[in-house]
């Protein structure tokens, strides 16, 4: 049996790191991953030279979730990406996702058993992710923008949706300095420093003001973290509708119209690195099967 998936990163409109409280977006910038059922073990492979660990965790604890035994029954995984890693556009969330959702898909269809529900596959994919290392809150709301996409509000300490809904299908540039920023890597202490103002950026996404939540949440975590904020407001002088920091970087988003594009990309250009362009990803998670 071989399946795909689909899995789209996010964007960030408010990082939880702070206060618990998130909010991101689906974006078109996504990662697919094909899994083939073999005789026995586990093999996993990335086109992108990552470390396999978090893909090999994942298949762990769907395996032991259906106490199925990899002598006995075998999975080989392959992810293609077009999402950067380490940019803080939810490459972690987007691959935990793909893997638990196509390797449950195959091993329930296999022996006839229960199909994980969505969340069941969200949290094992958030579980997966913790034990990895590769996040510090869980990510829930990175999580679930990417598996269902749209926009969501969450609670990310108790897993909980405050809004989740479709977005307007926006473009979106995105800024990638010749840098990475491992979520794993930051400083929670630091960045609680700040977790007052945050609470105020949180309060314009809870008000569906996402775009004035995004913005006030780049500024304050691009001075916690010593990125420079004038990437986002080089944008916003540009036309961009929003711009800041995506999770704890490196990358910086815009959201845009259509006839700001060029002018949002032509400022961005004067810095060192790339300007990617997708849009706004309302779809998620999507499985295809090929037998």
């Amino acid at each position: 049996m071989k399946e795909t998936v689909r899995s789209p990163g996010s964007a960030t409109i408010i990082n939880a790191i702070a206060t618990g409280f998130g909010s991101a977006f689906g974006i078109g910038l996504d990662i697919k991953c094909v899994a083939k059922t073999t005789d026995n073990s586990i093999t996993c492979s990335n086109d992108v030279g990552a470390d396999n660990s978090l893909m090999e965790l994942c298949v762990k604890k769907v395996f032991n979730h259906y106490d199925v035994d990899e002598n006995e029954f075998g999975i080989d995984l392959k992810t293609k990406s077009s999402l950067p890693m380490a940019s803080g556009l939810s490459s972690s969330s987007a691959s935990s996702n793909a893997i638990v959702k196509v390797v449950s898909s195959i091993v329930s269809e296999e022996f006839n058993l229960k199909p994980l529900s969505d969340l069941e596959v969200i949290n094992m994919a958030i579980d997966a992710s913790l034990d990895a290392g590769v996040t510090i809150t869980g990510s829930f709301d990175d999580a679930t923008a990417s598996y269902f996409g749209g926009v969501v509000v969450t609670d990310n300490k108790n897993r909980e949706f405050i809004i989740k809904e479709k977005m307007d299908e926006y473009p979106i540039l995105v800024y990638m300095p010749n840098f990475y920023s491992k979520s794993g890597d930051s400083n929670p202490a630091r960045m609680k420093l700040l977790s007052p103002l945050v609470e105020t950026a949180f309060s314009f996404a809870k008000q569906k003001d996402y775009f004035k939540a995004l913005n006030l949440n780049g500024l304050i975590y691009s001075a916690t973290l010593g990125f420079d904020s004038t990437i986002a407001i080089d944008a916003l002088e540009s036309g961009a509708i929003a711009s800041g920091l995506s999770g704890t970087g490196s990358s910086f988003v815009a959201v845009v119209n259509e006839d700001s594009i060029d002018d949002v990309k032509e400022t961005w250009n004067k810095y060192d690195g790339n300007v990617l362009e997708t849009k706004v990803d309302n779809v998620g998670c999507v499985l295809s099967s090929n037998r």
